[in-house]
C-alpha cells in the first residue's frame, strides 16, 4: 500500500487548549487546518503513521528511529498533564527501516535513546489526529545533522518498506517554519525569516520537492526554521509519485511560521 499521503505541519503547544488557555484563538486558521488534516487521516485509515519531528532524539550523524515497543507523553512541561498519550510503535516496520538503511549505508536505527517519552513535535500532531482516529499504529523519525541527500534517502528507504510490508502508511512532517517573522517573537526578527517562509509555502503548495534542494543551510539559519530536514524526509518517502498538493494554511502571527499542506498521491 505504501505511502498514501502525507502533511507537512506545525506543532505550537499553544494550539491545544488546555495549554493556550485561550491564546489558540491567535492561531484558529491553524487550528482550522489541523481539524481537515486530522478528517483525512481518518478516511483514509492508515495501518500506520510516520511522524518525523525536530524535538526527539536528534544526533550529528545518525537517526533516531522508535526504540521500544512504544512510549507514553503528556503537556505535563507545559502546565497540562492532563493531555497525555500511550502509543505503541509499529515495530515491524522499524526493523525494515533500519534494515534498509544499513543494506544502504545509512546511519539509522534505534540506538542511543535520550529520552523515552514522546516529545511535543510528536504529541502536537497527534493530539488532533488521536480526536479522530485512535487506530493505527506510530513510527518516529528524528532528524540529524547529515546532509539533506541523506534525509531524503531516508524517506525513500521510508517508503520502500512499507511497500515490502504492504503496509497502507500515512507520513507527517512535523515542523515549524521560520521563528524568525516578528519583532515581538521568542527570537526577535530577520529578513530572511519572511522569505523562508513565503518560498516553503510556495515550493510545498506546489510539490515541488527539488526545490527544498535550493535552500542553503546558510539561509535556513538565518530564517531560524525549524522543520525543513523534516520535510525533505517527507518528500523522500513521496519519491517517484506524482502528487495533488495543496496549501491549507499559513499563519505567523507569534512570530513563529504556521504552514500546513497535504500530499496525495496522484497517479503512478
Amino acid at each position: 500500500m505504501s505511502i498514501c499521503a502525507a502533511f507537512m505541519v506545525p506543532h505550537p503547544p499553544l494550539i491545544v487548549p488546555a495549554v493556550g488557555r485561550g491564546g489558540e484563538e491567535q492561531i484558529k486558521k491553524t487550528t482550522e487546518s489541523y481539524n481537515r488534516v486530522a478528517d483525512e487521516i481518518a478516511a483514509l485509515a492508515p495501518d500506520t503513521i510516520v511522524i518525523s519531528s525536530p524535538h526527539t532524539t536528534m544526533y550529528y550523524d545518525y537517526f533516531h528511529i522508535s526504540p521500544g515497543e512504544g512510549a507514553t507523553g503528556s503537556f505535563s512541561r507545559f502546565g497540562a498533564p492532563e493531555v497525555n498519550f500511550s502509543e505503541k510503535y509499529d515495530t515491524e516496520l522499524v526493523s525494515e527501516i533500519t534494515r534498509l538503511a544499513s543494506s544502504a549505508g545509512l546511519s539509522a536505527g534505534t540506538e542511543g535513546a535520550r529520552d523515552p517519552k514522546l516529545d511535543h513535535g510528536t504529541m502536537v500532531p497527534l493530539y488532533f489526529i488521536r480526536q479522530k482516529y485512535k487506530a493505527g499504529r506510530i513510527v518516529r523519525v528524528g532528524l540529524s545533522g547529515l546532509s539533506y541527500k541523506d534525509h531524503y534517502r531516508l524517506g525513500q528507504l521510508i517508503k520502500e518498506a512499507s511497500d515490502y510490508l504492504g503496509r497502507k502508511t500515512v507520513y507527517v512532517a512535523s515542523g515549524d517554519l521560520s521563528h524568525k517573522l516578528q519583532t515581538y517573537g521568542p527570537y526577535g526578527f530577520a529578513k530572511e525569516g519572511p522569505e523562508y517562509d513565503r518560498r516553503i509555502m510556495d515550493v510545498c503548495g506546489r510539490g515541488a520537492f527539488p526545490e527544498l534542494f535550493d535552500f542553503s543551510e546558510e539561509f535556513c539559519d538565518k530564517a531560524a526554521e525549524c522543520g525543513h530536514r523534516s520535510f525533505i524526509i517527507m518528500a523522500g518517502a513521496l519519491d517517484g509519485t506524482p502528487v495533488k498538493a495543496t496549501a491549507y494554511s499559513h499563519e505567523d502571527v507569534t512570530g513563529v511560521g504556521y504552514g500546513i499542506c497535504s500530499f496525495f498521491p496522484a497517479g503512478s
